[in-house]
């Protein structure tokens, strides 16, 4: 899988090009990326692994690969990983807006954790 993942890094698409760009070296707020990241049996395109978050970006062959994403997904959210997807088209043409969803998603606030037992706030 390291081997994929290497290969990957090196034949990314124009999209993952530019979103490149703006995560690498800490852009965003000082959140560290990795780039084609092996996960279980998977390789995700972008993770910050402190925010648990994972940037997808979609090609048309995705149309055809649902219910294989649909699967990955869920085995990397029951990891506790959040999954966003965006469209290459939507990386070239508006990237803009999605470094703001991206963002969005790194600052919101994690969901509550549960109180230990015998605790009440």
């Amino acid at each position: 899988m390291k081997h994929r993942a290497r290969d990957l890094r090196k034949k990314q698409t124009e999209a993952e090009k530019k979103i490149w760009q703006h995560l690498r070296n800490r852009e965003v707020s000082g959140y560290k990326f990795r780039r084609q990241h092996v996960i279980g049996s998977y390789i995700v395109d972008f993770v910050c692994l402190s925010r648990k978050l994972i940037v997808e970006i979609d090609g048309s062959q995705h149309v055809e690969t649902a219910k294989y994403d649909a699967k990955r997904t869920e085995f990397l959210e029951s990891k506790g990983f959040a999954v966003i997807r965006f469209w290459n088209n939507d990386v070239l043409i508006n990237t803009d807006a999605v470094m703001q969803k991206i963002y969005a998603a790194l600052t919101q606030s994690p969901s509550p954790q549960p109180s230990p037992p015998g605790e009440r706030e």
